[in-house]
């Protein structure tokens, strides 16, 4: 288990702040647009330091507008004179009409220039074009999965959500791009890290125990499980009782938590209602005893003991 302590001592020594260049196009998704970005703003705020920065550019610069009719400026492609970790490229309708030689030019430039390349929406199709998806796998919106996977044989075109093939990364539309970022927030930080940022967007509220792929999905029932947590951290649950009402068995249910969390699904609801604990020292005026009832803790001195041990300070340091 990674303690809030032990997290920001491992992102001030190895991460850094990660920089994402976003490429917009006329007629853009600001659906996907928020999607890719208000996770990484989360990560921010619940880190309290800027463990990412991002810019938004397009081709020429100027005001471009989304599907929707919501201006966003940008800066030129030559103006930023953009690199870094990511390039998040993101046309939505009328994306035929950006990939021309010019595109294509660019693309591969910004092979060089970014670490990871990564295609939003309608995006794989514009690094195809650019030969960047010849020999991996890529996902695109499903709308036009069939034309892509007849239009570029040499890419191996998968129905997923989204996909991470080595320093591309791809993925289809809105909800399939807040996932996508989800997962990277995870795969840089941690997976309780990425559940805290997920929870403030409701993220994985219900399962639908009637549907049998997602019942069978591992991160599905965790984020279930979890957002069943946080439904009822004044009064937790037994995993035994939390399992049985999620239909699964307790060691179905405790697999599923090491496989995608690294910790048992007991240490992730005390992670949870000692996060609530935090939120409600930092933002609210309640006694520490009050916030302890809240937060499923006999005492105050017992949830004392346990917030220093996750975030190696006492309550009252928190309080501003």
């Amino acid at each position: 288990m990674l303690f809030w302590s032990e997290f920001m001592q491992l992102s001030q020594k190895s991460t850094g702040n990660r920089t994402i260049s976003v490429l917009l196009f006329e007629s853009f998704s600001n659906h996907c647009l928020a999607n890719a970005i208000e996770p990484f703003r989360a990560a921010n705020s619940i880190a309290r330091r800027p463990l990412y920065s991002w810019q938004h550019i397009s081709l020429d610069g100027g005001t471009v507008t989304s599907s929707s009719g919501l201006p966003v400026a940008t800066s030129s492609w030559d103006e930023a004179d953009p690199r870094g970790d990511f390039l998040f490229v993101m046309p939505s309708y009328g994306f035929r009409d950006h990939a021309g030689p010019r595109m294509v030019r660019l693309l591969r430039a910004a092979r060089q220039r970014f670490k990871t390349l990564v295609g939003m929406d309608m995006g794989a199709w514009l690094l195809a074009a650019a030969g960047l998806l010849d020999g991996r796998k890529a996902t695109l919106h499903w709308d036009e999965f069939s034309g892509f996977a007849e239009r570029f044989p040499d890419v191996d075109a998968v129905e997923a959500r989204f996909v991470l093939d080595g320093d591309i990364c791809t993925c289809g539309g809105a909800s399939t791009t807040f996932e996508l970022a989800l997962d990277l927030i995870k795969r840089h930080h941690s997976p309780m890290f990425a559940l805290e940022v997920a929870a403030l967007f409701m993220h994985g509220d219900k399962l639908d125990l009637h549907d049998p792929y997602q019942r069978l999905s591992a991160d599905a029932l965790v984020r279930s499980a979890t957002a069943l947590m946080r439904r009822t951290i004044e009064d937790p649950m037994p995993i035994r009782a939390l399992a049985r009402q999620l239909k699964v068995d307790q060691r179905s249910l405790e697999e599923k938590f090491r496989s995608e969390m690294n910790m048992t699904p007991l240490a992730v609801y005390k992670a949870i209602r000692l996060r609530e604990a935090r939120r409600l020292v930092e933002l609210t005026t309640l006694g520490i005893a009050e916030i302890a009832e809240r937060c499923g803790y006999h005492n105050a001195s017992a949830m004392t003991r346990a917030y220093r041990q996750e975030f190696g300070q006492p309550p009252r340091a928190h309080r501003t």
